[in-house]
């Protein structure tokens, strides 16, 4: 059975898309069988792996999340082997007006991806950065949640709301739900503040906080322009290097061994 990851922040600009298409390219490069979710109606995984959101408006997250196709209708093979994708569209973003009056709405993806969680070894959601309904679907769907975290003073305060939304997903519909950790994006290790943030981080939620952090990187940046994984954009660079160490994070995390 694989497991779900949420890559969830309300807060945009703090590397949430960068880690959901890495952290999957890195874990497919370590040959894991891989499924990346566009939860965001912005399509910018979609586009960040070289698909074009409008390519194909039948097979994408939104025809999947009112039950127009099934989830293995909108699976795409990524540049990657082992890595596939379901897009997104701006479509999704009419998706929660039209889940509200459903049965079991918060359950939408969870259902939808059953038929197919057991083919994979880890699936990626990347949420929008908001915490309306796709998000709360994505939580419900996910057995863990990992927040991208930008080191800067208003860090641990921006991230009240969400930890009360997994809370209040915790209690209300999926009991299992953990936090695998916090990753801090942009780090710059010559900026005081930055390494004050990363130090309060680590006081405040201790070993929920990942050991890797990804270092302020111009060739991730360049990537998504590409189309490519940093991985496949350039594999010397710091933020492959960054991404590959907390992909093994993870996998040590969840028990298994490199």
């Amino acid at each position: 059975m694989g497991k779900v990851i949420a890559i969830a922040n309300q807060k945009g600009g703090v590397g949430k898309t960068t880690t959901a298409i890495n952290l999957a390219a890195s874990l497919a490069v370590l040959e894991k069988k891989v499924l990346i979710i566009d939860a965001d109606p912005q399509a910018n995984t979609t586009s960040g792996l070289n698909f074009a959101p409008d390519n194909d408006q039948e097979r994408t997250l939104y025809e999947v999340m009112i039950g127009r196709i099934g989830i293995e209708d909108a699976l795409i093979q990524t540049e990657i082997a082992g890595l596939h994708l379901v897009p997104s569209h701006i479509n999704l973003v009419g998706a929660e007006i039209e889940m509200i009056e459903a049965e079991r709405r918060e359950s939408l993806l969870k259902d939808a991806l059953a038929p197919i969680r057991a083919t994979y070894d880890y699936i990626i959601i990347d949420c929008a950065p908001s915490l309306g309904l796709i998000t709360v679907n994505t939580l419900t769907a996910a057995d863990s949640v990992i927040i991208p975290v930008q080191p800067e003073f208003f860090a641990l305060e921006g991230l009240g709301k969400l930890l009360q939304t997994i809370r209040l997903v915790k209690d209300g519909v999926n009991p299992a739900l953990t936090i695998e950790g916090f990753v801090v994006t942009m780090f710059d290790g010559r900026t005081r503040v930055h390494t004050q943030v990363l130090a309060q981080l680590r006081e405040h939620f201790q070993d929920l906080v990942f050991q890797t952090v990804i270092q302020r990187n111009i060739r991730l940046s360049e990537a998504p322009s590409h189309g490519k994984p940093i991985i496949l954009y350039d594999i010397m660079c710091n933020g492959s290097t960054n991404y590959l160490n907390l992909a093994r994070e993870v996998l040590e995390h969840n028990g298994e061994t490199l």
